[in-house]
């Protein structure tokens, strides 16, 4: 619980191509205004000057993004050709990302998508926040899911809460506090969604807990450990729990890498059918150009293959 400073870095991996971190509560990754001191980047050039490279702004290849208010696994990467790599598995979405929350409230349903549709709100005075399609003000919004699992039960300060393991289907900003807010259970302590009530706790209760990214030839996989326990908050008191944390993300894990592997076997398919068919227009080809084109691209798919 004490508060972020340019010295208590986490690190939780690191390898001559990467880092991840543990990314404080309440701390910016980077900055560019001048008198904001306490930021992953400056806890990095304080930690790892070394590592720092001078021809980027920050020093550092950030891969993704956590907000401000958010806490967890953040991975860093260390040279242009790893951060080339990384992006391409983000842009791909085969990453896999796991995080944890305390909601408000009881979710009844224990495991559900949500599926609201998430847009740029352009109402004055909310420009710096998401909404959902069909509210007033949302422009632009795009499909998002996000699969939410119920961990416990319980209470935050004497209010009933509830655990939950949440899952990013796709990637748009705010996408899992905006999602917890229209389900009617904001994210405990997230002041800019509960419309500045929920000033109470000392954080937003929203912490990314696994980061799996299938880099190659050796997948990354970091978790960042449980801060929503009562040894580290005593505010917290679970009543009922439903699932183990480690059990139920072992599983989410398991079944996400399946999904991949299946994907990747139909995409195999698919390719092998494409190559078929131009093989066969190749030996049903009406003109001695069309032979010749198709030759030649035989050619040049044997030699790149």
């Amino acid at each position: 619980m004490e508060p972020a400073s340019v010295e208590n870095l986490h690190v939780l991996f690191q390898s001559d191509d990467y880092i991840v971190v543990n990314k404080h509560w309440d701390i910016r990754i980077d900055s560019k205004m001048w008198y904001e001191k306490n930021t992953v980047q400056a806890q990095l050039r304080h930690r790892f000057p070394q590592l720092a490279d001078p021809s980027t702004y920050y020093g550092f290849r950030f891969c993704h993004q956590l907000d401000f208010s958010t806490s967890g696994a953040l991975c860093v990467a260390l040279n242009k050709a790893a951060a080339g790599q990384a992006y391409r598995c983000f842009k791909e979405r085969t990453v896999t990302k796991a995080y944890i929350a305390l909601v408000r409230g009881l979710v009844e349903k224990e495991i559900q998508t949500l599926d609201y549709s998430i847009g740029k709100n352009t109402s004055e005075g909310k420009t710096h926040m998401m909404c959902i399609d069909g509210t007033n003000g949302c422009e632009n919004a795009k499909p998002c899911q996000t699969l939410l699992t119920v961990l416990e039960y319980g209470l935050y300060d004497g209010d009933p809460v509830t655990k939950v393991l949440l899952q990013p289907l796709t990637g748009r900003t705010h996408q899992l506090r905006v999602h917890c807010s229209a389900l009617g259970h904001p994210i405990v302590g997230d002041f800019t969604y509960s419309s500045g009530a929920d000033d109470g706790p000392f954080r937003m209760m929203l912490h990314a807990h696994l980061l799996h990214i299938p880099l190659k030839p050796e997948p990354m996989l970091v978790c960042a450990g449980d801060p929503f326990l009562p040894s580290v908050d005593s505010k917290w008191l679970p009543q009922r729990s439903l699932r183990p944390l480690k059990t139920t993300v072992d599983a989410m894990l398991e079944q996400r890498v399946d999904e991949q592997r299946r994907a990747k076997k139909m995409e195999r398919e698919r390719e092998r059918q494409e190559e078929e068919k131009r093989r066969n227009k190749c030996r049903k080809g009406d003109t001695e150009l069309e032979r010749r084109q198709c030759e030649e691209w035989l050619r040049e798919w044997a030699g790149v293959s």
